[in-house]
This record gives C-alpha cells, sequence and structure tokens, in this order.
C-alpha cells in the first residue's frame, strides 16, 4: 500500500511537474510583446485621445500622436461608395449633425451614405456641446475621416509614428472589409513581411513589425482576418453577452431592477470557467496574438462592463502564450487595478494620463498639443 501511495504521488508530482512545464514553456508576455514589435505595456488611443478632443477626428488623432501613444485605435466601416472610413457608432445621430443636414435620413446605418456625403457633416460640434469644459471653437466643423487619412497622420510626425489599431466594426455589414483591408494597408506600405525584425525603438511603433494590431469581437472576422493576413498580430475582443462569453445569468437590465447599467453590466460573468477558456483557446487557434477583454471600473460610468481582467483570466491567457488588451480605462485607480491584474496594454480615452502612469510622459500639455496642431 506504501508502495502504491508513493508511486501515486510520484506520478501526481510529474503531471502537475509537466503541466507548470508546459505553461513555462511558453514566452512571458514581456518577451513575446517584444518578438511581435509591440510596446509593453501598450498605450492604445482609444478613437484618438477621445477624452480631449471629438472621438475619431483629426484632433483626437494628431494629439494621441503627439502625446506618444503607441496605437491609434478605430472603428473600421465602409461607405455606400466602398470607401474605408472611422466612426464607432453604426448610426450618425451620436456624433455628427446628420439630422440637420439629411433629415430624412438621419436614421440611416453610417454605411448607406456615400463618402462625398460623410464629408458635408460636422463631427465635432457635438463634443462642445457634451463637454463644454473641453470645447474649443475648432472642433465645429471636423470631420469624418477615411482610413488613408488617419494613415497620414500616423505617419505624419517625424519624431514619433504611432502604430494602427483596427476593429473591423459590425464585419458582417461589409462583406469583405477584411480584404478591402489589406489591399489598403498594402497600397500604404503597412504590411510588414513576415520575416521583419522587431523595431529596437519602443516608440517607433509605426516604422517596424507589430506597427498593425487588427481586432474584432467577431469569430468570422478574425477568421478571416488571419486569412488575408496571417503575419499582422490580431486580437479577439471579448465580451460577455449575446455573441460572445455566454452569461451565468439570462436576466436582461430591463429585468434585473438596477438602475445603473454599469452595476448590471459588473454582475455579468461568464457561465462557468470552462466558458471563458474556451473563448480565448479559440481566439489561439485561429492565429490571434491576445485577447481585449473588458474591465469594470472602479467609478462605473457607461464605459464600465464585466470583469474579464480577473487576475485568473490573465494569467490563463498567459499561459497559453497571448497578450492581454483591456478596454476602455481611464482613471489612474483603475490603470493600477488593471496593471496589478497582469494586463499588458490598455485601451484608453486619455492617452496622456496613462503615458504618465507609465513614467512616459509627454513633452507638452494635451493644450498644447492641440494647440500646435491649429485646433
Amino acid at each position: 500500500m506504501a508502495a502504491t501511495l508513493t508511486r501515486n504521488a510520484l506520478v501526481l508530482s510529474l503531471l502537475l511537474g509537466l503541466g507548470h512545464a508546459q505553461a513555462a514553456s511558453e514566452p512571458s508576455p514581456t518577451a513575446l510583446a517584444a518578438r511581435l514589435g509591440i510596446p509593453h505595456p501598450a498605450v492604445i488611443a482609444h478613437r484618438g485621445a477621445s477624452f480631449d478632443a471629438p472621438e475619431s477626428t483629426a484632433a483626437a488623432y494628431t494629439t494621441a500622436r503627439d502625446l506618444g501613444a503607441d496605437y491609434l485605435e478605430m472603428d473600421l466601416q465602409r461607405s455606400k461608395d466602398g470607401v474605408l472610413f472611422v466612426l464607432h457608432d453604426n448610426n450618425l445621430q451620436r456624433t455628427t449633425d446628420v439630422a440637420g443636414k439629411f433629415p430624412e435620413r438621419k436614421d440611416s446605418p453610417a454605411n448607406a451614405f456615400t463618402m462625398a456625403e460623410l464629408k458635408t457633416l460636422d463631427a465635432g460640434s457635438w463634443f462642445n456641446s457634451a463637454h463644454p469644459d473641453r470645447a474649443r471653437p475648432a472642433f465645429a466643423g471636423l470631420k469624418v475621416l477615411t482610413l488613408d487619412e488617419v494613415i497620414d497622420i500616423a505617419e505624419g510626425n517625424l519624431l514619433h509614428k504611432p502604430g494602427l489599431y483596427i476593429e473591423t466594426k459590425e464585419p458582417k455589414q461589409f462583406p469583405g472589409i477584411e480584404h478591402d483591408l489589406k489591399q489598403k494597408l498594402q497600397a500604404r506600405g503597412w504590411l510588414i513581411p513576415a520575416d521583419a525584425k522587431p523595431t529596437k525603438n519602443e516608440l517607433a511603433v509605426g516604422q517596424g513589425n507589430g506597427k498593425v494590431i487588427l481586432q474584432t469581437f467577431e469569430k468570422s472576422s478574425l477568421e478571416l482576418l488571419h486569412k488575408e493576413m496571417p503575419q499582422v498580430p490580431k486580437v479577439l475582443l471579448l465580451w460577455v453577452g449575446a455573441g460572445s462569453i455566454e452569461p451565468k445569468s439570462t436576466v436582461t437590465f430591463a429585468e434585473s431592477g438596477e438602475k445603473d447599467k454599469a452595476a448590471w453590466y459588473a454582475k455579468q460573468e461568464p457561465r462557468d470557467k470552462a466558458e471563458f477558456q474556451r473563448w480565448v483557446d479559440y481566439a489561439k487557434s485561429q492565429g490571434a496574438i491576445g485577447t481585449g477583454p473588458s474591465a469594470a471600473l472602479t467609478q462605473g460610468g457607461d464605459q464600465s462592463y464585466s470583469d474579464l481582467v480577473q487576475p485568473w483570466m490573465n494569467q490563463y491567457t498567459h499561459d497559453q502564450g497571448l497578450l492581454v488588451h483591456v478596454y476602455t480605462v481611464d482613471d489612474a485607480l483603475d490603470y493600477q487595478k488593471v496593471m496589478a491584474a497582469g494586463v499588458d496594454g490598455i485601451f484608453t480615452n486619455r492617452a496622456g494620463e496613462l503615458l504618465k502612469f507609465y513614467k512616459r510622459p509627454a513633452a507638452a500639455s494635451v493644450g498644447q498639443v492641440l494647440q500646435n496642431n491649429g485646433f
């Protein structure tokens, strides 16, 4: 009996050791990021410096670039006449004057407009009304940007060239957008050969491997992106809810009795541990280099969602050899919280604040940068 117990204990220890060895065989997140040419930790300017200027406009992207953000993050759509442009919402009402310019079409999806029509819209004045404390006269009249124009901005500062972090937004509305994106990046010289050496200058992301990261919530789009651009780093965005991670509870916000949506989101969690792990495993199996999970924020708010950056979740993701880039965090307390949990980069609307937190402060203030760029 004693011999049997000893043998069993030995086998168990060997199996445990093998498990640890397999986990240890994956490169550290820092080493993985270095191999991919991705800064670690990464500052991802969510729709540009969108706390300081109207999201997804020239003011937001030039500010993020000149503050020193590693990536300009954007949501990609395609106009009625086939032009790739940058806009988060499916609808134009929140961030433009579409109701005044095209009242009979104000509820139409953005992709029902030609690029020429989109260019007639004012994509900046809404910000001045919504945030009078940050309003600037020069924001009025800012335009919806094409992908080409965002690339021009990324290339426009000789001292710091950020990378592009591109989301295929509602890709099922835009069949073939993954191929269109490849064609555009190729034409602009933004696709790096698979055997390229990573950049040695951490801040010059736009000059080396890792200069583009592709992101999506959609499994089908991840597969198509990998088929079109196998050498480009890709991230699967994670969410608890329909079309993504199955929740433990099926009680809707309306049914929950909660008055605050952030409080309801904070209670949403994966059905079980295995459900979360399945999504991470899927991301890896389809060639992703990381995941983009949501976070629950200390102060709540409309960016506070399910907590998918718990330490065990990040550890599991790292054990699979993947990075974790969390969305969307703007407060120093939450920067500290998610970094302590083990994330490798942060989507933020306040690139300047995150750069300060990472001890990489910009040489100029946000106000100075805006002014220098004519805003």
